[in-house]
């Protein structure tokens, strides 16, 4: 959106015809006619990233979880062959020697899926029973002092290598013997282990996919859709920021993404009121361009008929013609820089010490209090007290200031009306009260009081009194408040005198030039 700075600099440039709108970066250039939206970035949005993100890590735990239990089920199953080789062996033992037949040894080898079983007791190492030997053993085991890592590495061996090899299981032997060995062929472990793996592999899948799936709803509709709902109302609003319905309606949630709707809301409001506030402005700003030229040729035809009047011998209108040029002259300059207001830069103030209380005078006629109207006027100023300061912006301050008091005593009705100046120095600061014992200030007018179009008073007002005196205020160093008082309003100004140090060097190059 223009500036009024734009806005009224055309109108200035040419009276009549409206300055057009001119895209900027913050507004999107037409395209064939249209106005073009906010770029849309294509890629992932949350919930693509939410699944990628979430489908790895469900496989993690999945495999996390298949891992162990592979080992434990090859762990398992050396056990079972341990187990099998100790009843054997009990069997063996309380046999008479040789009263086994070969027949019942390869019926029992056979049961427990063994080409021999051995035990040792002390010193001596004794073959229970065997049939087809291997010449040479592939793997040792000893599942007495098996370690984690090992069974690990032990249970994928066995899985996946290939071949037929041999392996020597070592377990715990009955009591009186130190060990008990089993020799088995690995291959049916290998199948019992693969078939396991496959058992454990589905259905590790089949969790791992619904689990994915519950975390990954349980996340889109917690925070995912809300998240979507807050980049929709922002896309929607920065197209379109003055429409009302862009404004995302807050949800009842305590957490964070609801404080965040909830400040979304408010900030979108807030910007909203402010857009309107400056469209106003604009066209304000546009109106008094267009009739800044006219009017300031309508003052100066009155200023050169007031010019005339000086020379009229009329007591009664020498007394006043001072006062009609002054305030014409004013009027002109006022006029001039009318727009300074919307560019948002006032002239620096040309400070200089001058007497106060001629000042006020001057502020009280110019306000139209009559010394007998409805109004009374008090002024309580420091005699001789000089302000450091510029005198006509000091002048406009006043003014703004005392019009807000009379217009609020105006719409108040109360048995006498009076406003206050009053006037002190407290060391290098100059303070200043402007009071009425009229209605006050609403509460929630306090808070906006110095911006611009807040009106405090009558419905008529424009609401820029306060904005101007407080910009001229501050822009002398000072500042504006309104002081808290149990009727009427109270503003005090306190204004610092400009710093020792750049008076003296202003003071000693004065002195060097008249040298």
């Amino acid at each position: 959106m223009s500036s009024v700075q734009d806005l009224s600099q055309e109108a200035v440039q040419e009276p009549g015809r409206e300055a057009p709108l001119e895209p900027t970066l913050e507004q999107p250039v037409e395209q064939n006619g249209k106005p073009a939206g906010p770029q849309q970035r294509r890629g992932l949005g949350l919930s693509g990233k939410l699944l990628l993100l979430t489908i790895p890590l469900i496989l993690i735990a999945a495999i996390l979880l298949y891992v162990p239990a592979i080992a434990n089920y090859w762990h398992n199953r050396l056990n079972d062959h341990i187990a099998a080789a100790r009843t054997a062996a009990l069997i063996l033992d309380a046999a008479p020697s040789g009263a086994v037949p070969d027949s019942l040894m390869q019926q029992i080898l056979d049961n427990i899926g063994a080409r021999a079983v051995a035990i040792k007791s002390g010193h001596q190492r004794r073959m229970l029973v065997s049939a087809n030997l291997p010449s040479a053993i592939d793997h040792n085991i000893d599942i007495r002092r098996i370690t984690p890592w090992a069974m690990f590495v032990g249970s994928f061996r066995t899985m996946l290598e290939s071949g037929d090899p041999v392996i020597r299981i070592i377990g715990p032997a009955p009591e009186g013997a130190e060990f008990i060995e089993v020799v088995v062929d690995q291959a049916p472990l290998r199948e019992m282990m693969q078939h396991f793996s496959r058992n454990v592999l589905l259905v590790a899948l089949m969790i791992a996919m619904l689990t994915a799936a519950m975390v990954f709803f349980a996340l889109h509709f917690l925070f995912v859709r809300p998240m979507r709902r807050l980049t929709v109302s922002l896309v929607g609003f920065h197209a379109n920021p003055e429409c009302s319905a862009r404004i995302i309606t807050p949800s009842r949630r305590g957490d964070e993404i609801g404080v965040a709707e909830r400040e979304l809301s408010d900030m979108q409001h807030d910007l909203m009121s402010m857009l309107h506030q400056k469209s106003r402005l604009a066209a304000l700003g546009l109106a008094v361009a267009k009739i800044n030229h006219d009017l300031r040729n309508l003052l100066a035809s009155a200023q050169l008929l007031s010019d005339q009047l000086i020379s009229v011998p009329d007591p009664h209108v020498q007394r006043l013609a001072p006062k009609l040029v002054r305030s014409l002259e004013r009027a002109i300059a006022f006029c001039q820089s009318t727009l300074s207001y919307g560019r948002s830069r006032e002239p620096t103030p040309a400070r200089r010490m001058f007497l106060l209380d001629p000042v006020v005078t001057e502020v009280r006629e110019m306000a139209g209090l009559a010394q007998d109207g409805s109004i009374s006027w008090v002024s309580t100023i420091e005699p001789g007290m000089s302000v450091d300061a510029d005198p006509e912006q000091m002048f406009r301050i006043l003014l703004n200031l005392v019009r807000n008091a009379a217009q609020a005593l105006e719409s108040h009705d109360s048995a006498s009306h009076q406003i206050r100046v009053n006037a002190w120095r407290e060391g290098a600061v100059a303070i200043l009260e402007v009071s009425d014992n009229g209605p006050g200030v609403p509460e929630k007018a306090r808070e906006r009081l110095f911006q611009a179009f807040q009106t405090t008073s009558r419905a008529g007002g424009s609401g820029l009194g306060l904005a101007i005196a407080a910009e001229f205020v501050r822009a002398h160093g000072g500042d504006i408040r309104l002081v808290d008082s149990s009727h009427g309003a109270t503003f005090r100004i306190e204004l610092p005198d400009q710093p020792v140090e750049f008076l003296s060097i202003r003071n000693a190059r004065a002195g060097g030039r008249a040298h």
